[in-house]
């Protein structure tokens, strides 16, 4: 799937805005949330992404989502990864 047909099928789901996000090696986030619901898919690298007590390990071509407001935690892999990401605004 291309950047395009990606961004095509997030708006198409109703995510407005859709951009590309790099997160370099080993980088690890403290909970948080935003003010948009998520739509995304990882397209290099790996990530786990913690929400609602459970972790989900995440590589290239695995998809995710998050309803606008969730509390969640991310840590990136040894390569850091790249997702693409369609939000739309609660």
């Amino acid at each position: 799937m291309t950047f395009e047909e990606f961004t095509q099928e997030a708006q198409a789901l109703g995510f407005a805005t859709v951009v590309a996000r790099d997160w370099p090696p080993l980088e690890e986030v403290a909970e948080h949330t935003h003010p948009f619901a998520v739509h995304a898919l990882v397209t290099q690298g790996e990530m786990w992404l913690s929400a609602n007590g459970t972790t989900e390990h995440l590589v290239a071509g695995q998809r995710f989502a998050l309803a606008a407001n969730q509390p969640h935690t991310e840590r990136y892999g040894a390569t850091g990864a790249t997702y693409w990401v369609g939000r739309k605004e609660a």
